[in-house]
């Protein structure tokens, strides 16, 4: 007991115990301020090292919706995504359909962060930090592009009679999509449904016109019901009332009467009122067939534009093809043409080389030819011609005997007179020496041969040299 008081009363004991209690209380508060828990209507999501995926890989965040967990402090951090749904009005405007109609959609979106397991995740990688609004205009880009393709897979009526389809189709869409990004679709509401043709509210109106004919058609028959019902109950009345009340049969009549005009008169009203009826549903019918008439022609006419713009296309883009074909086979063909045209030339540059090769190869092998006569003639030109010539001269023989080898002359007959002509012949002898004449003396065809007829072969007689010897007169 004594050591205890005396420690108790050592200073330096109670400051050591006071600093140990401070850091313990420190510590406790640190652990608790670090200890967070997640309200219903918020998603808590701690990033940092919070571990891995089953595959290994790093996670990015753990998001807690409901609960508490502690944030190890320096490698965690923590924020919170807001649960509050986000109301998003979407005008979607000239929305083409399948039928080329553009419509018009006008609807509100409700939309908020999901909390399903792996969407939830979605949500804290892609939109941890985003206020609202950014959050619904990234919601409203993606409900935009959904609408529009939905719009483009149905026709007219569907849309505006099918709603709950419609709205099915979009609920699933989009949802599909807001889910990417870890939202999820809490309802849709679509305002009105109009389009820039008139074709919707023409449809309205055919609706609404039969709706009100037949109303118009079910209350005429109930009146007519009525009437029967209230004619036969009479009827009765006044037979039982004449079977019982035999003795007052004049009044009766004259009440029959009464009450016979008074029918008459019911019933013209009625007829009068049927026929009024009748008129107004036909009219309104007839009124109605016409919106519908006029509500067709319009679609039609669209209808014929389009079919219209579309075979124009297909026309102007197949005589495209055909222009196109025509001239790749042009080209071609002009390219068939050149090159056969080169070819041919080719071929008749290398036939005339080959016939000036073969020429130029006769010339030489004749001169060489004519080289080896003169060599065997020792050089002497003349000597040459002469060996030529004389090898030549029985062919030369044989030409001028062709040359009136086939003259047929069976007959000559010679009227001579006896005269004498200047030379001292007869007619007769010119004759016969004319005729020996035609035959082409040898040194005429040296001299056209640019040759001279060698001395062996005679030689040419002088004008004055003595004349032969005359024929005998015939």
């Amino acid at each position: 007991m004594n050591l205890f008081l005396s420690a108790s009363m050592n200073p330096s004991v109670v400051m050591l115990t006071s600093v140990i209690v401070l850091i313990a209380l420190t510590t406790v508060i640190v652990i608790l301020s670090r200890y967070r828990k997640c309200p219903s209507d918020k998603i808590l999501v701690i990033y940092g090292k919070v571990g891995q995926t089953q595959d290994g890989q790093q996670r990015s965040a753990k998001c807690i919706h409901g609960g508490a967990a502690f944030i190890w402090p320096v490698v965690q951090s923590y924020e919170y995504l807001d649960l509050t749904p986000l109301s998003i009005q979407v005008d979607l405007r000239n929305a083409l359909s399948k039928q080329n109609i553009r419509v018009d959609v006008p609807s509100r979106f409700t939309v908020g962060i999901s909390t399903e397991t792996g969407v939830m995740q979605n949500a804290a990688e892609r939109l941890l930090g985003l206020k609202n609004d950014e959050i619904s205009k990234i919601a409203e880009d993606i409900i935009f592009g959904q609408m529009r393709l939905i719009i483009a897979t149905m026709d007219i009526e569907e849309i505006n009679s099918d709603r709950d389809k419609f709205l099915e189709a979009v609920s699933s869409n989009v949802e599909t999509e807001l889910k990417k990004i870890g939202l999820r679709l809490i309802n849709v509401n679509v305002t009105d449904i109009t389009d820039e043709s008139g074709y919707i509210q023409a449809l309205g109106k055919e609706a609404a016109a039969k709706a009100i004919n037949d109303a118009k058609i079910s209350v005429a028959e109930a009146e007519r019901s009525g009437a029967i019902g209230a004619a036969e109950a009479e009827r009765d009345q006044r037979v039982s009332v004449s079977k019982s009340d035999s003795e007052a049969i004049s009044g009766e009549n004259e009440a029959k009467a009464k009450v016979a005009d008074s029918d008459a008169t019911r019933r013209e009203r009625e007829a009068e009122a049927m026929k009024r009826a009748t008129a107004a549903e036909n009219i309104a019918k007839a009124k109605a067939q016409e919106d519908s008439f006029e509500a067709q022609k319009s679609a039609e006419e669209a209808r014929r534009q389009y079919e219209q713009a579309k075979l124009e296309a297909d026309v102007i883009v197949r005589t495209e093809i055909d222009k196109k074909k025509r001239e790749l086979e042009a080209e071609a063909e002009a390219e068939q043409i050149r090159r056969r045209a080169k070819g041919e030339a080719d071929a008749t540059l290398m036939r005339m080389q080959a016939e000036a090769d073969g020429a130029k190869e006769i010339l030489m092998k004749q001169a060489e030819g004519f080289a080896e006569i003169v060599k065997s003639a020792g050089g002497d030109a003349n000597a040459a011609i002469r060996l030529m010539v004389a090898d030549k001269l029985e062919e030369i023989t044989r030409i001028q005997v062709e040359a009136i080898k086939n003259l047929q002359i069976d007959k000559i007959t010679v009227w001579d007179s006896g005269a004498k002509t200047g030379d001292g012949k007869s007619t007769t002898a010119d004759f016969i020496s004319g005729l020996y004449k035609s035959i082409p003396p040898l040194n005429e065809m040296f001299d056209m041969a640019g040759m001279k007829l060698p001395e062996y072969l005679g030689t040419e007689k002088p004008a004055d040299a003595e004349k032969p010897a005359e024929l005998p007169e015939a």
